[in-house]
């Protein structure tokens, strides 16, 4: 295993001064310690503006590096094609090998992206390197030599680490947690007026904590897609009007596609309630910091055209938004500050349920269309 602290030295060392990043637990260690240390860390809210912003300073002279999941890749597709590699920025790209080499050791959303993510780079023509846990100071350097070849010769070279290369290092948790709301008793309070109504809920802890708190067949548990689930929630509300549809979303999911804001706005899907549970932090990567402190969120909604927006602070404030919320015409917008969660969390949903049987017992639960898979084509 390699440090953080020798991570990030030796990419010091040979002069990469400049990062950014969407968080994964495997490179949890050097963007905590990166974090610290103004101008050479910056959160990006998703993968694609993590290579931008690094391309950014590329072209002004700083020599860069993104770190992000291999999950996100998608993301970074179009920057990099278009941007990178057309302009023949050096940049360097270090992605986490979710679902790899073993898919079924992994959670499901990675068992397509495991397998796939080198010979997609690949097929674009990438170099590309595989970082093992086996692997020492040594042979990071040598990657590194051969990653800076192929930046001078203009191709834009990818680092892919496995799971527990790279030390940890403990986060530094937000300022003013203790006026904040637990989220457990805030999902748990949304539960009971929900009644039964359909809940989208955001991949990671999100998603565990209502599983844990209330299973039953109108809940969605997003599994990856991170970011998607105001989406998802348009998606349903619009194809069932007479249903009210609530969002259980995170902060760092709702800022990844923030423009899902707009989309909604400009829809008005009036039975759509949009909650973000904000604690400033990706839960489930390491609490690394979000940009959720600069973001008025109940504010961006409003400019977007929501009908309601409001930021509740105690639970008795919570009860009364999504009540009202419930009986009156939307999108309705309610951000409630949350405590970062601690100590143990429940299973994923995965843990019992395939997605598949998530997907189907949700779309009977709210009169859907047949399964998909029970439909024979038409001849």
């Amino acid at each position: 295993m390699i440090s953080a602290e020798r991570f990030c030295d030796e990419l010091q060392r040979r002069g990469f001064d400049f990062a950014s990043g969407v968080p994964c637990s495997f490179f949890g260690g050097p963007i905590a310690l990166l974090g610290r240390e103004p101008g050479r860390y910056v959160p990006a809210t998703n993968e694609g503006s993590a290579l931008a912003v690094a391309a950014g300073a590329a072209l002004a002279g700083r020599s860069s590096y993104v770190m992000l999941q291999n999950s996100g890749l998608g993301n970074l597709i179009n920057p990099l094609t278009s941007l990178v590699m057309t302009y023949r920025i050096p940049l360097l790209s270090f992605v986490s090998l979710r679902g790899w080499p073993d898919p079924a050791e992994d959670e499901p959303q990675h068992a397509v992206m495991g397998p796939t993510t080198q010979p997609y780079l690949r097929l674009l023509g990438l170099p590309n390197w595989i970082l093992r846990p086996g692997d020492g100071l040594e042979q990071f350097r040598k990657i590194l030599g051969a990653a800076q070849d192929a930046l001078r010769a203009g191709r834009p070279p990818f680092v892919l680490v496995e799971k527990g290369v790279v030390g940890t290092t403990e986060a530094q948790p937000p300022e003013g947690n203790d006026t904040k709301l637990d989220s457990g008793e805030v999902v748990r309070t949304i539960t009971k007026l929900a009644t039964d109504s359909p809940i989208i809920a955001s991949t990671g802890y999100t998603g565990r904590e209502l599983f844990g708190i209330e299973d039953r067949p109108t809940n969605f548990y997003m599994q990856g897609s991170m970011g998607h689930a105001s989406s998802i929630g348009l998606g349903v509300a619009l194809a069932k009007p007479d249903r009210k549809v609530i969002v259980l979303d995170g902060d760092g999911a709702a800022l990844m596609h923030l423009g899902a804001f707009s989309t909604i706005g400009s829809q008005q899907p009036s039975n759509l309630i949009h909650v973000v549970l904000d604690n400033g932090v990706h839960d489930s990567t390491g609490s690394q910091p979000t940009t959720s402190s600069t973001t008025r969120l109940e504010e961006v909604a409003a400019a977007a055209g929501y009908q309601t927006w409001r930021r509740c602070r105690t639970l008795t404030e919570v009860r009364d938004a999504i009540g009202s919320a419930l009986g009156s015409p939307g999108p309705h917008m309610c951000v409630i500050p949350t405590r970062p969660r601690t100590g143990p969390m429940p299973p994923r949903a995965t843990s019992s349920l395939t997605p598949e049987s998530i997907r189907g017992r949700f779309t009977a639960a709210i009169g859907g269309a047949p399964d998909a898979t029970t439909v024979s084509g038409a001849s």
